[in-house]
């Protein structure tokens, strides 16, 4: 690569990679299409081979290009670190964070996430929330400092840190026959017309262990690709379904009933987590150590979470 490269054209080639579009990749650093255009093209002709290629209306990285968009991050990785321990050792909280997020965690992380920016101002902070196999990918790929998950995954190296309950209750319309109901039996529930999510879901995955434990088969009357469509679906009187209770967090008192139901809530958590072997920034990790205080939760101290902590393969 000629030394006349630039650090502003592994900015936006990064940018490119990671968003998978020109257009996002100019709205996110403010320029205009035809500047980003120009400067990819000055990029792959400094690089002495193609980065990119279209097919269809789609982008992909060449081999080329996929390595080089590797080392771009590494190269940022590396200059953040050093921004933030100049900080650091200063004394000041700076640098940047970047998040991501399954879709039902969006119930609660903004209000982490703003509580954390006015308690240390000088960090820019950024929240992805998308479904789970996008989080998946980018974990794969170390493109962000943290992610919000309901299960760590299984298949990939990682450090996954509890730092808050997530029970999952059975919700009902708040007229549905067994609203008042006491200590419903998982058979008789599963007689009901059940509302899940697509699978692969974490929500689904759990509720559904949960009836297999007992030699139980559920069968889903429809299946849903976001949790306010279940809702919306149960407030229209289509069935019941299963979800994390933070997804209430924004309804109304009494808008849905939650059923009492033997083996229910599912006792489950959410987890930060970040791939093993990667350093944790300065603003990472003094966002891990505000979670692992508060427990997500400002009354609720984080010390179990804390304690829970531990490497996930």
């Amino acid at each position: 690569m000629h030394s006349h490269t630039t650090f502003r054209q592994l900015e936006i080639f990064e940018a490119i990679a990671r968003l998978g579009s020109f257009t996002r990749a100019s709205e996110e650093l403010y320029l205009t299409q035809p500047t980003v255009s120009m400067q990819m093209k000055k990029l792959t002709e400094n690089v002495g081979a193609p980065l990119i290629e279209h097919i269809g209306k789609r982008i992909h990285l060449t081999a080329d290009g996929q390595q080089l968009a590797q080392a771009t991050r590494e190269i940022f990785a590396i200059l953040d670190r050093f921004t933030m321990s100049v900080a650091e050792r200063r004394g000041l909280k700076q640098g940047k964070l970047s998040l991501m997020a399954i879709t039902t965690a969006s119930y609660f992380a903004p209000r982490l996430l703003g509580e954390f920016a006015r308690l240390y101002p000088g960090i820019d902070v950024s929240l992805r929330v998308t479904n789970k196999e996008q989080v998946l990918a980018s974990i794969a790929d170390n493109l962000d400092d943290l992610y919000f998950l309901g299960q760590p995954p299984e298949d990939i190296d990682v450090v996954a840190t509890p730092i808050m309950d997530n029970p999952i209750v059975v919700l009902a319309a708040p007229d549905h026959p067994l609203a008042h109901a006491r200590r419903i039996p998982l058979e008789q529930l599963a007689k009901e017309p059940w509302l899940m999510r697509e699978r692969g879901s974490g929500t689904r995955n759990a509720i559904e262990r949960r009836f297999a434990e007992s030699g139980i088969a559920v069968h889903p009357r429809l299946e849903l690709g976001s949790n306010e469509a279940i809702k919306q679906a149960i407030l229209a009187g289509l069935g019941i379904s299963a979800l994390s209770r933070h997804a209430l967090a924004l309804n109304q008192p009494g808008q849905f009933a939650v059923l009492d139901v033997d083996g229910f809530p599912i006792l489950r958590h959410w987890y930060a987590v970040y791939p093993a072997g990667r350093q944790l920034s300065v603003a990472a990790r003094a966002f891990l150590d505000y979670l692992l205080g508060h427990g997500g939760d400002p009354k609720n101290p984080g010390d179990k979470a804390r304690a829970s902590q531990r490497a996930h393969t």
